[in-house]
């Protein structure tokens, strides 16, 4: 672990997200404006939710401090979106922050892959925090986080990341858990075998429905047609951003083994206060 970032003087903080029901732009955004306060640097936020969001390239300069923030999806990164974080994620040394967050669970591998991603891109990662959010799925788990308190600790772990760059005391590519190499999390079901629900996707309720079109906006696969929103013709990552989005409450999943998998995770996790992870 060497102890050679820049020192080249901080011009800019940008934060980077994926956050499709808004709990991991939270962070983000809490992280990457402490950052710039503590640095006395403009800050920039961007989304990288929708396909045509993860269009654009960024190339950051090794001046910028990049914080870049993903959920876990089966103990890594979201396996659709991943490779779209490679492909756009461009850095000359540029110091980063690697943020994932996940639903109470675990995160198990996704810190080490987002390091992972950080690197191959031509960024040094510097830190990394691990942050409990309520589950998009099974909603019992971690009822209201990120909380205040939550947010209060990932600013306090931005302005030390902050300061230490600043006194060039930052440690680059700190030692994280897991396996950036290492297979998905198989779910499984109230039964305890694998439930597979891979191919299942979101149903809307005509008497519900308006035609809004605001589940197609947000989801993150561009899968929901705006002219019909009960149409999926794509991918489905199980997000939840049509559910939790919609207005009206017209979008929900009805296929039985995504709601056993749903009721095993809150059978067995519900009730449990686990704490974020910071390494600096």
């Amino acid at each position: 672990m060497k102890k050679d970032v820049n020192t080249m003087r901080i011009s800019s903080v940008i934060g980077l997200y994926f956050s499709p029901t808004g709990t991991t732009r939270t962070l983000v955004t809490a992280a990457a404006e402490q950052a710039a306060q503590t640095l006395g640097v403009p800050c920039r936020l961007i989304s990288l939710n929708t396909p045509a969001e993860r269009e654009t390239e960024f190339h950051f300069s090794a001046d910028t401090l990049v914080i870049v923030g993903a959920p876990t999806y089966a103990g890594r990164l979201p396996n659709k979106i991943s490779p779209d974080l490679r492909r756009i994620l461009h850095g000359s040394g540029s110091p980063a922050v690697a943020l994932v967050t996940y639903g109470n669970r675990a995160y198990e591998n996704a810190l080490a892959e987002l390091f992972r991603v950080l690197t191959d891109g031509g960024m040094k990662p510097a830190a990394g925090a691990v942050c409990v959010c309520q589950h998009s799925i099974a909603r019992a788990l971690a009822v209201g986080r990120p909380n205040e308190e939550d947010c209060a600790e990932v600013r306090r772990f931005a302005a030390e990341v902050a300061e230490r760059i600043q006194a060039d005391e930052i440690v680059l590519s700190p030692a994280v858990p897991g396996d950036a190499d290492s297979s998905y999390y198989v779910p499984t079901g109230t039964s305890g075998k694998p439930a597979k629900f891979l191919k299942s996707a979101p149903q809307t309720d005509p008497e519900k429905c308006d035609g809004c079109g605001r589940c197609a906006a947000l989801c993150p696969m561009g899968s929901i047609s705006s002219k019909d929103p009960s149409v999926v013709s794509g991918i489905c990552i199980k997000c939840q951003a049509c559910i939790l989005g919609c207005p009206r409450g017209a979008k929900f999943f009805d296929d039985e083994q995504f709601l056993s998998h749903a009721r095993m995770l809150e059978q067995k996790f519900a009730g449990i206060h686990k704490e974020n992870e910071f390494y600096l």
